[in-house]
């Protein structure tokens, strides 16, 4: 049984993350950072930590895989430098911690459309954190790309709520990548590349979700 890491346990794919880890016979704990302790479990190690001090040497870090969920919007963080600390800087950074400690896998839940040289900032900054994920050089990487994501957030978000909404009434005539994604789908994906390992770089489209 391998041990996970889980970086964005309280999100809405993060929760499915932890519930599916938490309940895999493949996994034997779950490390979870936290700003907010977490509901225990007998699987769960669950750090409350500072993420803009995160402790370089605890050996929590010490862990077979990654999964990375972390992500907010502009308008919850306050501004695209808030923004780009939370959806590029910290994952980087556990990554790298990770990886230090002897992580050979790591999972990301990034965004269709994902490109460092993206016009849109928000495309941009997830394709600048792919690309800086792939020069660490994890020997397992995978890259998952969901368009919108179903699901009741915690923190609202009118304009993707919209999307869903208009997605789910034409999902007939949608192709399959511009399709609604449930968060359990995503977090399925998300648990099996960390579990797999497999070696290389691999993208995972929002298609190949569904």
């Amino acid at each position: 049984m391998k041990t996970v890491m889980l970086v964005g346990a309280t999100g809405l794919v993060g929760q499915q993350v932890l519930q599916q880890a938490l309940a895999s016979d493949q996994v034997g704990r779950v490390v979870a950072p936290t700003r907010r302790a977490l509901p225990a479990h007998p699987k769960l190690h669950n750090p409350v930590v500072d993420f803009d001090h995160l402790p370089e040497d605890a050996p929590w870090w010490a862990v077979d895989a990654v999964v990375c969920t972390l992500g907010t919007t502009i308008k919850v963080a306050g501004s695209q430098a808030a923004f780009y600390r939370v959806d590029h800087d910290l994952p980087l950074r556990a990554a790298q911690l990770a990886l230090r400690h002897g992580a050979r896998a790591y999972a990301l839940n990034s965004a269709l459309g994902a490109d460092p040289r993206s016009p849109v900032f928000y495309s941009r900054t997830k394709g600048e954190l792919e690309r800086d994920l792939q020069a660490l050089g994890y020997p397992s990487l995978t890259l998952v790309r969901p368009g919108l994501i179903g699901g009741d957030r915690q923190e609202p978000r009118p304009a993707e709520q919209i999307g869903v909404r208009v997605s789910q009434w034409l999902r007939p005539l949608l192709p399959p990548r511009y399709r609604v994604v449930p968060p359990e789908r995503i977090a399925h994906h998300l648990l099996r590349a960390a579990l797999a390992a497999v070696p290389g770089a691999t993208v995972l489209l929002s298609e190949a979700l569904v």
